[in-house]
């Protein structure tokens, strides 16, 4: 599997492409804010052809670009429907002062196909196979996607701003639970192999195993019964 990544814009937040191997169609991961010209270069590099852009959740750090690189694509968009109201209503996300603007004045739109994500379904698409498992706390809406192992490669799961190395997700912005994140990081994540690959919406990359010794925010959890019940 290909896996290539950028932290983008100024909220450095990760946006992923996502393929078989090179010369093979992909997926592109949380489009954040200036994230064209990256996907364009990784695009050229692997002579990738996207078929859809994923989201983790809605903050606009992470969907940004999203309209833009499905209209010029001609792909559809998946959220969770938690989140969707936030592809064009990006203030909601966030704790702003009574009158105060977004970016200036930004505006988003939504992609002209946008499809929602529901817990435990799979997507298969460029030749991948990807579970959606719902995490709110974050925000209602997130959600992370995790591919099977193949191989020697471990499941890898992009965590969004779920769990990330050595910390979770805030959860002081609208929608956001810190008893809801907790429950999310312990049915979803503690109930993965601790070899699994997390890709996380910021900083670097990390295992399940590592957060599971080493995260503060982990120490009490224990895995609680899911879909991956049985680790």
């Amino acid at each position: 599997m290909l896996v290539a990544g950028f932290p983008a814009g100024s909220f450095a937040a990760n946006c992923y492409i996502v393929a078989p191997a090179a010369g093979e169609e992909c997926v592109i991961i949380d489009p954040g804010q200036d994230a064209v010209a990256g996907i364009e270069e990784i695009l050229r590099e692997h002579r990738l052809k996207p078929v859809a852009a994923l989201l983790t959740h809605g903050h606009i750090d992470h969907v940004w670009s999203v309209a833009p690189v499905c209209g010029a694509k001609d792909i559809p968009a998946f959220v969770h429907p938690g989140d969707r109201d936030l592809l064009t209503d990006p203030a909601k996300g966030l704790s702003l002062q009574a009158g105060q603007q977004l970016f200036g004045g930004i505006t988003l739109s939504e992609p002209d196909d946008v499809r929602e994500l529901t817990d435990g379904a799979v997507l298969e698409l460029a030749g991948l196979s990807l579970t959606v498992d719902h995490a709110p706390g974050h925000t209602p809406g997130s959600v992370t996607f995790r591919t099977p192992p193949a191989g020697d490669v471990p499941d890898v799961m992009f965590s969004g701003d779920l769990l990330f190395a050595g910390s979770i997700g805030r959860t002081d912005l609208p929608g956001g639970s810190y008893e809801q994140i907790l429950a999310s990081l312990s049915r979803v994540c503690l109930t993965l192999p601790e070899e699994t690959a997390v890709l996380p919406g910021h900083g670097g990359q990390t295992t399940i195993g590592r957060e599971r010794a080493t995260n503060p925010f982990l120490a009490d959890l224990v895995p609680a019964d899911g879909p991956h019940k049985g680790f």
